[in-house]
């Protein structure tokens, strides 16, 4: 899908203006929520889920 690789071009554009470039990794997850494989809800909850620090008590 051509389209698909240019949008995650131009948001790889942007995010590399701000010193962020897209990973390979964030590549995948973007292609998994264009193609509707992952919802984009479900791609927030399962990032929230894996970044969610819990601190020790």
């Amino acid at each position: 899908m051509k389209d698909m690789e240019k949008i995650i071009s131009e948001i790889n554009g942007t995010m590399a203006m701000e010193g962020m470039p897209l990973t390979d990794d964030d590549k995948k997850m973007l292609r998994k929520c264009i193609t509707g494989e992952v919802s984009t809800d479900e791609m927030v909850k399962r990032l929230v889920k894996q970044y969610t620090v819990v601190p020790d008590r």
